[in-house]
């Protein structure tokens, strides 16, 4: 089945956009505040709002980091292959910094749990802030919500939301993929036939 867009490229600008002025509304000019992506596809979007933040405000007062979260997983000694770690890059001090924790689509909270393990292994920040792209409010697992959105959706399980980045995809949009019932029906017999050997 075709995905459907939730954010064209347009919408998508915008959105970022947003997201800077209300940083700044409630940061001021953001000295003192560290603004730091998960990889990997966090990342993404915490170099987006730098480049925005820059523009708003005319120079650059915030810290800026990238954070791998791999051995923070909790499925992580549970996955078949082993995951490639991504690089952290934190130069700079997070004791009594505010931090905005940066990830592209809020699923379960399990990825934002791990991005806050791997921080507090580098200081103990005045305060954790989260900010994501999208939001999928009806699929937590655990206490966890965002201060920033930049979208909600409602999805069902079988649903995925993709964010697709022009640096990296070609354009800016975030896609709603839903799987048509003849491969959901297909999945079922494949999963039934095995469960009979």
């Amino acid at each position: 089945m075709k995905p459907v867009t939730l954010l064209a490229s347009k919408a998508f600008g915008l959105t970022v956009q947003r997201l800077c002025h209300q940083l700044i509304e409630d940061h001021g000019d953001l000295e003192g505040v560290a603004l730091v992506g998960l990889q990997p596809r966090g990342v993404l979007l915490a170099r987006r709002l730098r480049i925005e933040l820059k523009k708003i405000i005319g120079k650059e007062l915030l810290a800026y980091g990238e954070l791998d979260i791999t051995f923070h997983r909790d499925d992580f000694r549970h996955r078949a292959t082993p995951p490639t770690p991504s690089a952290t890059a934190l130069d700079f001090d997070l004791d009594e910094r505010k931090v905005v924790l940066v990830d592209d689509v809020l699923f379960t909270g399990r990825t934002i749990r791990a991005g806050l393990d791997a921080l507090l292994s580098f200081g103990r920040p005045a305060s954790v802030q989260l900010l994501v792209l999208v939001d999928r409010r009806f699929s937590r697992e655990l206490p966890i919500q965002p201060d920033y959105v930049g979208k909600w959706v409602d999805s069902i399980g079988d649903q995925r939301v993709t964010v697709e980045w022009k640096e990296s995809d070609g354009q800016d949009r975030v896609l709603l993929h839903t799987a048509n019932r003849e491969s959901r029906s297909a999945s079922a017999i494949a999963q039934g036939s095995s469960a009979d050997q």
